[in-house]
């Protein structure tokens, strides 16, 4: 049997294999078994080597010729069958127009996570990363290493929430406080150190701005050169940028936390028009946050030199800006999974904040 004679049998059973393809499935089994690698045109390329020259120049034109009106073919079937299939959702699918509007989506963005996403994109903006640590922690990282005595009331039972003793008498917690992911930052990360720990934390205390759990944030900067202005003006930055405001009055006390030496709380400049709250200017004061510079003794509990490693930290609840910013009188209602108040102080899972765009809607 001659090449030509060879070809055109090969092609008329191809292309009756297409023209019998009922879908797209059935056409790329075509496809493969004639142009695949082990496909009956590829193997008859690959038999080009074997050939003489003069051979080579008759048969390479044919077999290429023959590649490619069948890739044609197969194409100009596959888009019969996608017009044909399109035809026949055209008459069996259709749009009731007469129906009536499906109603809007019911879920939102729960407000703490709404402003949990606002710290985060503002403090990453400054540099710092985001670090965890579990809920429950021992003695050590929850008071011990961040210099607390075994004498302070923050280690009563009516203050904290203990598990029962383990067998040595030790006790594990639910922590009340992020600071430990500082300990644990520390022991596993060399200066400089810039981070943040959000997360949920856990007191015995409940009345309308306590509850057993909630939410803080922790930052911690530690390096060879950090003090007391740059721990201002990251907050100053903060407020602005989380309160939307052009400029903010703020005030440092001195106060006492074991963790910093000197320790202070921070207060914003706020006044009421009417019933509505403005932040960072007036001639009255809300607290929002405890700062300080690390103490030496919590730098040295984490593995690093006091001596040569210095820094700030501070901290702030979650929930408490949350209701500044949001105007949100009552903290439990954050935990009763009230639609009304959902759908009312919720966000939309489309604003995503930023510092660009806008941190609120």
């Amino acid at each position: 049997m001659s090449l030509t004679t060879d070809l055109e049998s090969l092609e008329s059973d191809i292309r009756s294999a297409i023209a019998g393809a009922g879908d797209e499935r059935a056409l790329e089994a075509v496809r493969v078994s004639a142009l695949g690698k082990k496909g009956t045109v590829s193997e008859r390329l690959k038999g080009l080597g074997a050939m003489t020259p003069e051979e080579r120049k008759t048969a390479g034109p044919a077999l290429n010729g023959l590649k490619n009106q069948i890739a044609a073919a197969i194409e100009a079937r596959r888009a019969e069958l996608r017009e044909a299939d399109l035809e026949e959702r055209l008459k069996t699918e259709g749009l009731d127009v007469t129906l009536p509007v499906r109603p809007q989506q019911q879920g939102s963005v729960h407000p703490i996570t709404q402003v949990l996403e606002e710290v985060i994109a503002i403090f990453a903006d400054m540099g710092f990363a985001v670090a965890e640590g579990p809920h429950i922690e021992t003695d050590w990282y929850n008071f011990g290493a961040l210099n607390i005595p075994e004498e302070h009331p923050a280690r009563q039972e009516h203050d904290t929430f203990y598990f029962n003793p383990k067998p040595d008498g030790s006790r594990l917690v639910l922590r009340t406080h992020t600071s430990p992911v500082q300990i644990r930052t520390m022991e596993t990360a060399k200066p400089p150190i810039r981070i943040i720990a959000p997360g949920r934390t856990f007191r015995s205390d409940s009345d309308q701005t306590h509850t057993p759990m909630f939410h803080q944030v922790e930052a911690l900067v530690l390096d060879e050169t950090t003090h007391m202005g740059h721990l201002k003006g990251c907050l100053e930055a903060f407020c602005k940028a989380f309160f939307e405001v052009e400029t903010v009055k703020m005030r440092f006390r001195p106060s006492h936390f074991p963790f910093t030496e000197p320790s202070m709380e921070v207060d914003i400049g706020c006044h009421w028009e009417g019933r509505e709250l403005k932040i960072g200017e007036g001639d009255d004061w809300l607290e929002i946050l405890g700062s300080g510079m690390v103490h030496p003794n919590v730098i040295r509990a984490g593995g690093l030199d006091p001596d040569t490693i210095q820094g700030f930290a501070f901290g702030m609840g979650i929930d408490r800006i949350a209701m500044l910013k949001y105007g949100i009188p009552d903290l439990r209602a954050f935990f009763e999974a009230d639609l009304r108040w959902l759908r009312h102080y919720g966000f939309s899972a489309l604003d995503m904040p930023s510092l660009a765009e806008g941190l609120s809607r």
